[in-house]
């Protein structure tokens, strides 16, 4: 679903323990006025990296969905909050046609949209709004593409815009999609975020006639059950809590993301009260939180940790030289030395959680073989990138040291090239480098691993980072989508796992743990199998 190294979480200015002079010190250096300072009911999300947009749908990154696409923007389908059971959203009800190629949803009444500064809705949400969000997204030139200089990306690397002939409007609270093929993860990709966040159509009628429709990207405005209010890059974001939501009220009154890359500031600040919770936390610091009133939850999820090789690019596009680079990884120091040993060793693309996953793939390391073939691949010790990232969940600089050490001792040069999280998005994304590496957190759908990251058609859109395009994997990924019935739909997505596993277009390299420190002052926090957030049933004493 989103590709995570980044993620926000919530901490509170409530109530807060007597203020120290290294803590005012603290809170003076982040920009955030004392506790006593704070309104009542504000949390504040200590997070590691800045959203890389305001429009959901132009990004694929986890800290995003957290930031915005799960508080301002609400989908059609949803989550039940902490599992992956399918439930409504702004579609109240859907029915499927008995060939798969229709969906018709009716919409929930009474949903309204925020009124701001910037935007004061005249209506109530209804079909107009549903046919505007996907036709704004199907836009191949005009005012809304242009206004997207990343494009929307997760719409076309999931499918959906082949998949989608048409959104029509049955009346004014019904909505059918038509499609040209049969997509069983449909109702999936109906929760989301990237691809089906509901968008106001007074709203980007009032930004075209004032010609301004690259608004939306910086005054975004939602029917979710927080409102934005404001947001300096690179430090801090603002939202208000929506009093006119439509689904249980927030118990919170305003929800701040504090940006905070540097992961020993976020332990710092958890312990000093100034976060009540800190978001994607890494595993070497949980220790660090021990004997306080901060508790880790460790949750495993739909999450796997992978390198990307650009196959665009000499030598990676040898599947012999690719293969090298999967047998020299070493895996068990990898997951010492970076996650502390919180972490499994991954062969298989899915994570073992969800159906489809292929057990009989192991982990391989063989250096010897891998010297035979980077040999046989002509390999002529040619130096190559790879793309890290400043902060996240694992120190990026290390990992990548170790792979380049690991990749050294069978003749290949590697070189580290560190950059911040948009960046290095959007570079990876347009194919600038040879080599990066991410997590993957996907959805409830094993085709949300593989669409995305592995078609062809994932290229263009700057989500396949290893701009791979293999016929026959997309023949079989393609006819997964079509069928029903999950035992036949298993079967090819273990063929599709097989298929990256020989072909080594991307590593796996670990199934982490996503850790979240949550300050026991936070009541009502669950966490997601997506490794997302929700604050949705937050609240604070």
């Amino acid at each position: 679903m989103k590709n995570i190294l980044p993620f926000p979480r919530p901490l509170d200015g409530h109530r807060r323990p007597a203020t120290t002079a290294a803590a005012c010190l603290l809170a003076a250096l982040l920009g955030l006025a004392p506790a006593a300072g704070r309104a009542a009911g504000a949390l504040t999300v200590c997070t590691e990296a800045s959203p890389d947009t305001l429009d959901v749908a132009q990004s694929e990154a986890a800290v995003t969905v957290d930031a915005i696409g799960n508080t301002v923007f609400d989908q059609l389908v949803m989550y039940r909050r902490g599992t992956t059971e399918l439930v409504p959203g702004l579609a109240q009800t859907w029915a499927i046609s008995p060939d798969g190629l229709s969906y018709t949803l009716q919409l929930r009444p009474g949903v309204k949209f925020h009124t701001t500064p910037w935007f004061k809705p005249t209506r109530d949400l209804n079909a107009d709004d549903v046919v505007f969000s996907f036709a704004r997204l199907a836009e191949k030139k005009g005012a809304w593409h242009d206004a997207a200089p990343i494009g929307f990306q997760m719409w076309h690397s999931t499918g959906m815009a082949d998949a989608i002939r048409r959104v029509e409007k049955v009346d004014a609270m019904t909505v059918r999609l038509i499609l040209t093929k049969p997509m069983a993860p449909m109702l999936s990709l109906l929760a989301n975020a990237f691809t089906s966040s509901v968008i106001s159509a007074e709203y980007g009628a009032q930004l075209l006639k004032a010609g301004k429709p690259e608004q939306l990207n910086t005054q975004p405005v939602g029917t979710g059950p927080f409102q934005f209010r404001s947001y300096q890059k690179d430090a801090v974001m603002r939202l208000g809590a929506n009093p006119q939501y439509w689904g249980s009220k927030p118990q919170i009154d305003q929800l701040v993301f504090a940006i905070t890359p540097d992961a020993s500031v976020r332990v710092q600040r958890l312990k000093a009260g100034e976060c009540l919770v800190g978001a994607n936390m890494r595993g070497e610091t949980i220790s660090a939180l021990e004997g306080t009133s901060v508790k880790v939850d460790a949750a495993p999820g739909l999450l796997t940790g992978y390198i990307a090789l650009n196959t665009q690019h000499k030598f990676l596009s040898d599947v012999r030289f690719r293969q090298a680079l999967a047998l020299a990884f070493d895996r068990r120091s990898f997951i010492q030395s970076v996650y502390g040993g919180r972490a499994q060793p991954a062969a298989a693309f899915l994570p073992p959680l969800l159906w489809g996953h292929n057990a009989d793939l192991k982990p391989r390391f063989d250096p010897e073989q891998a010297k035979a073939l980077v040999k046989a691949a002509g390999y002529d010790g040619t130096e190559l990138t790879i793309f890290t990232r400043i902060g996240g969940s694992i120190d990026g600089k290390r990992a990548a040291e170790l792979m380049q050490a690991d990749w050294a001792r069978v003749g290949v040069k590697v070189r580290v090239q560190m950059m911040e999280w948009g960046e290095m998005l959007r570079r990876t994304g347009a194919g600038d480098h040879d080599i990066t590496f991410l997590n993957w957190a996907g959805d409830a759908d094993p085709d949300n691993f593989f669409s995305p990251n592995l078609s062809c058609e994932a290229i263009p859109a700057g989500g396949n980072k290893s701009r791979w395009c293999n016929k026959a994997f997309d023949a079989v990924i393609d006819k997964a989508r079509g069928l029903n019935d999950q035992a036949e739909r298993t079967k090819l997505y273990q063929l599709a796992q097989r298929m990256i596993y020989d072909e080594a277009p991307l590593i796996p390299t670990v199934y982490p743990q996503y850790f979240t420190a949550v300050s026991e002052k936070v009541q009502g926090f669950k966490s997601s199998p997506f490794a997302d957030l929700d604050f949705r049933g937050v609240a604070l004493p």
